[in-house]
């Protein structure tokens, strides 16, 4: 990494803004109030549109990875607005450390940022593996626990939603719900500790929430997401793509945020097997795994004793599904997950799959459309389309190839059940 950088100091933290890009808003909006928690001021930048894929062309070259073009162009277009005071501000990019946009990214908006006339505007890199220095950004073990719950929660309440939200009677009321509970739980996440037996409360309640929302006895076809970590979640990276989903009649499946937590936890212990990496930390990783996937036990066994909701995949057993198909070591952007991912969709009986990825993201072609021919040799059933997103992308032509695949995903469920009933006779 640089080592001329702009830091985030102890005194900027008394008055300075710092500004999110917004991936996930439920789990964000958790995650900004947990650093409210601890003196900082946040706030997570909801533009989105043309404008912002513009502002972000006019900074950074064309052949940028998609994702740190819209990141760029919010963070830009919001130093421009003139919302701000723009000497007591500051950016926030939440990174993993390692290759890809996980540790590229910050040089790029620094970069773009001194263009754009805000050199002196600091650019915080939010990562676990301490790759920069900023005195007035630590994380604490307090800050870090409360932010494990922030995922958990939002996971739920985004399972619970789409799952519900196709089959409401009342339009909108799914979202209604999935809202106010984010509201609730952020004003929880800034009182007190954290009590992991109110949490497990927490989650009872807000399954029964879902589940006494009227709906359709219907039979929907299901679609999962995958990809690129941003353009797989962002609402305004793939235009929305899980409301288009629902409009067309489908219920979608979206992978969970603490499975790509758990990964980047889960690469570390493959590190030390593979290359004999992270010897001191090596325990540590094997510690937090483990507690981890106990934590995420206990919210599968909360919900199926509870509802009729499909809960999350275990992800040792996500793990196990890619044997055959790709190495662990494979870990460059989503790597292996993004194929575990797929297999743990057509495992769960979800064989219509939108793998939804940044155009020419490498990672992404290789881990993702890379691994689709194989995938439907061994999984005949399966029903996959590769979309790629970017800023000269329409979302006509996209919209198009996802009805053609769920176009397809109907003529072979008719014909199934045309099977089926004959069996029957």
């Amino acid at each position: 990494m640089e080592k001329n950088y702009v830091a985030f100091t102890e005194q900027m933290k008394k008055d300075y803004t710092i500004l999110i890009p917004n991936m996930l808003p439920m789990h964000f909006t958790l995650i900004a109030k947990v650093l409210n928690n601890y003196g900082f001021n946040t706030e997570i930048l909801l533009t989105e549109g043309q404008a912002i894929k513009d502002t972000g062309l006019k900074y950074c070259h064309n052949d940028t990875c998609y994702p740190a073009i819209l990141v760029i162009g919010q963070f830009i277009e919001a130093l421009q607005s003139g919302k701000y005071d723009t000497d007591k501000v500051a950016l926030i990019m939440f990174q993993t450390g390692g290759g890809c946009r996980a540790s590229n990214y910050i040089n790029l908006i620094r970069k773009a940022v001194a263009k754009a006339g805000f050199a002196h505007v600091p650019v915080i890199s939010f990562s676990f593996s301490g790759i920069e220095h900023h005195p007035g950004f630590k994380l604490s073990l307090g800050m870090i626990h409360r932010m494990m719950y922030a995922v958990f929660y939002g996971d739920l309440l985004m399972l619970l939603k789409n799952q519900c939200e196709p089959y409401e009677i009342k339009k909108g009321e799914s979202r209604q719900k999935a809202d106010e509970w984010t509201d609730r739980l952020a004003a929880e996440m800034t009182s007190g500790r954290i009590s992991y037996r109110k949490v497990k409360e927490n989650y009872r309640k807000i399954i029964k929430d879902f589940y006494n929302i009227p709906r359709e006895a219907v039979k929907k076809t299901r679609v999962g997401v995958v990809g690129e970590i941003f353009v797989k979640y962002a609402p305004f990276a793939n235009n929305n793509l899980v409301d288009f989903l629902v409009s067309e009649g489908a219920e979608v499946t979206v992978p969970g945020l603490l499975d790509f937590c758990l990964y980047c936890v889960y690469n570390s212990i493959v590190d030390r097997k593979l290359y004999g990496r992270n010897k001191l930390l090596y325990g540590g990783y094997k510690i937090v795994f483990r507690f981890l996937v106990k934590k995420q036990a206990d919210m599968i066994r909360i919900i199926e004793e509870n509802s009729d909701f499909d809960p999350p995949t275990p992800f040792e057993h996500t793990i196990s599904l890619v044997d055959g198909y790709i190495g662990l070591g494979t870990k460059m952007g989503e790597g292996w997950l993004l194929t575990a991912e797929m297999l743990e969709l057509a495992d769960k009986g979800i064989p219509n799959i939108v793998c939804a990825q940044p155009f020419g993201c490498l990672p992404n072609h290789i881990c993702g459309k890379g691994i689709m021919k194989p995938l439907k040799e061994r999984n005949p059933d399966i029903n996959i389309v590769a979309i790629d997103y970017d800023a000269g992308a329409t979302a006509v032509n996209q919209e198009n190839r996802i009805k053609l695949m769920l176009a397809n995903s109907k003529e072979a469920e008719d014909a199934k059940d045309a099977v089926d009933a004959v069996v029957a006779f």
